[in-house]
């Protein structure tokens, strides 16, 4: 079974952040940077982007899905303070 990370990446662009979850989130950094495939296309307009914040590790999916709504409610910086 796999851990869990929730993540948020703030750009260092523009003022925005983005939240995830992830069982590899240095990877998914290289991949919201463009650096390997697969991004999320909303993240390819504020790159580049580093982690703000990592909470975990998670043991189920589903909590980290949960937790992941939860940082999403608050917005922007609030996300990783």
């Amino acid at each position: 079974m796999s851990e869990w990370f929730v993540y948020v990446l703030v750009s260092e662009a523009i003022e925005r952040t983005y939240v995830g979850i992830s069982t590899d989130v240095a990877r998914r950094l290289e991949q919201h940077n463009g650096e390997i495939p697969g991004g999320a296309g909303s993240t390819r307009a504020g790159r580049p982007w580093r982690v703000g914040a990592v909470c975990g590790p998670i043991a189920a999916r589903g909590r980290a899905l949960q937790i992941e709504h939860q940082v999403k409610t608050a917005t922007g910086m609030a996300r990783v303070l």
